[in-house]
């Protein structure tokens, strides 16, 4: 995407337009300030606040601890760094499930308090009267289907989703309810990438991917891992464009040594 482009801000308009002239999405997650400013920068086309936020920068096992308190934390500073990219937010388990008031309560304040353009939310029919609701308040939405990590105890695992063909035609035709309801765009998360290359060519609204081959409008990878600061996770839809934990180590040794052998700071680093 030019400079020129990018001094437009991308909306979820723009994201539709970028799928009917076959421009692919890049979508990465964020969760801090910095790193917000160096992704927007770069040219990235959505930033995600997501719930893995719990596992990466909380160190909880799951997504399911994190609170709305703390998602909207996150995406406050997200919103505060990024000037073009357009930033959607998870909403974190419990604050939407079984309860469209709830959902819309929840949505309402994340995106007064946190200034995002949109939020995300995990399912499909069981889910589709509290993505209803919070449509109906003109809050943008996008769907996340496939494997859905606020779900993964009733998974008890995180194999690949929909790989028979009645769990396939079943997230299909969520996918569609989707689309009816008014959703932007769907996350389809570790499926078959047939599947996903169906959606998208069935579907009017972008399809993201994250393990759905490449078939899909888009993608979206956890930056943590993308930039190899995590080192214990490598799914297979996994692509390293860095090894910033090797990287980061070494800096902070040197560092270390610097201080204790009072080679840091030097006259010339002193005032």
């Amino acid at each position: 995407m030019s400079t020129e482009t990018r001094q437009r801000r991308v909306t979820t308009a723009r994201l539709a337009e970028m799928k009917a002239r076959g421009e692919k999405i890049a979508m990465l997650t964020a969760y801090d300030y910095s790193t917000a400013r160096i992704l927007d920068d770069a040219g990235i086309d959505v930033l995600l606040v997501g719930d893995s936020a719990s596992n990466v920068v909380h160190g909880h096992e799951t997504t399911l601890p994190i609170t709305l308190d703390q998602m909207i934390d996150h995406a406050s500073a997200v919103v505060r760094a990024a000037r073009a990219a357009l930033v959607i937010v998870d909403m974190p388990f419990g604050s939407y499930q079984g309860d469209s008031r709830l959902a819309l309560e929840s949505a309402v304040r994340i995106m007064k308090e946190s200034g995002a353009h949109a939020v995300k939310m995990e399912g499909g029919e069981v889910v589709i009267e509290s993505i209803r609701r919070v449509l109906s308040a003109g809050i943008p939405v996008m769907g996340h289907l496939g494997l859905t990590p606020q779900s993964i105890y009733r998974f008890g695992t995180y194999v690949v989703r929909a790989k028979d063909a009645d769990e396939a035609e079943h997230l299909a035709r969520d996918a569609a309810l989707l689309q009816q309801a008014g959703c932007f765009g769907i996350v389809l998360e570790k499926i078959p990438a047939a599947l996903g290359a169906r959606l998208s060519r069935e579907l009017t609204i972008p399809m993201i991917g994250i393990g759905a081959g490449a078939g899909v409008d888009g993608q979206v990878l956890v930056t943590h891992d993308m930039l190899g600061i995590t080192t214990d996770f490598s799914p297979r839809f996994l692509r390293r464009y860095a090894e910033l934990a090797t990287l980061i180590a070494d800096a902070c040794r040197r560092y270390t040594k610097d201080v204790k052998e009072q080679s840091f700071p030097s006259r010339e680093e002193s005032y």
